[in-house]
């Protein structure tokens, strides 16, 4: 769901998250907890460099 290679880990997704699925791995990437995510499309649609995609 988060292309760890993509991502700069500048947090729009997890200020933007309405369910607090996302969080920081120890590396500073983006990691969404599936069993939170609702699927909202929010973080993708903030992505500035493309680094998720809720369709895999």
């Amino acid at each position: 769901m988060v292309d760890k290679q993509k991502c700069i880990g500048c947090g729009t997704c997890v200020a933007i998250c309405p369910v607090g699925a996302i969080s920081f791995d120890g590396n500073g990437k983006a990691q969404i907890d599936k069993k939170k995510c609702i699927h909202c499309g929010s973080c993708q649609a903030s992505c500035p460099v493309g680094a998720i995609d809720l369709n895999k």
